[in-house]
């Protein structure tokens, strides 16, 4: 199997995003199979898109090469994980939102505090922990084998039928854009929850 998903135009991040499922990452000891995955584009249409005003020392990675990886903080305590896609000079990003621990379990359980093993690397943040990645990771290539995580393709690729596709889980902007994809009947994929925006306390309030 090829990595055609490289050369897909930002245009079409969905594509990319949905041809990674099923695929392996690797890093530090650890492998799991892709489950969940979430398409972002920065083409100036996806206000989600963390490139959607253009580039800057955060997102910079976003524009290319093709199989990168880019590595954000959230929430001032978790790390999540994109592969960059479309050509070079164009952002896209795919989050890698959920995946099934095929190898490395215990390390990958040592590093999750023992949770369920469906929810070692269920959801974005879990995954990178499984992993056992951080900022060092981001820029670096997932494809060529020089850098910490190791993107491979499955066997044989996955069945579309399979293939379920909804809204985007915990954005503010375009969370209704029908691009997070997952494996349907795995119980690796993490729960949707829609964004809800936090109210400020009435005591909080300024005049």
């Amino acid at each position: 199997m090829t990595h055609h998903w490289l050369q897909t135009p930002a245009s079409q991040v969905a594509v990319a995003a949905r041809s990674l499922l099923g695929w392996a990452v690797s890093a530090n000891g650890v492998s799991l199979r892709l489950t969940e995955v979430e398409a972002y584009a920065g083409t100036g249409e996806d206000p989600a898109s963390h490139a959607h005003r253009g580039p800057t020392p955060r997102n910079e990675v976003m524009f290319g090469p093709a199989g990168n990886v880019y590595v954000y903080f959230v929430f001032g305590m978790h790390w999540c994980m994109n592969i960059v896609c479309g050509h070079e000079g164009e952002a896209a990003a795919v989050l890698l939102r959920a995946g099934e621990v095929t190898d490395g379990i215990e390390l990958a359980r040592e590093r999750r505090n023992h949770p369920p093993d469906r929810d070692l690397a269920r959801g974005p943040a879990r995954l990178v922990t499984a992993l056992g990645l951080g900022r060092d990771a981001n820029g670096t290539c997932a494809v060529d084998g020089s850098g910490p995580v190791r993107l491979t393709p499955p066997s044989a690729p996955v069945d579309p039928a399979l293939i379920a596709a909804g809204p985007r889980v915990g954005v503010t902007a375009a969370h209704d854009v029908p691009w997070r994809f997952w494996l349907m009947d795995e119980p690796s994929v993490s729960p949707y929850r829609r964004h809800t925006p936090r109210r400020r306390r009435p005591d909080a309030l300024t005049i």
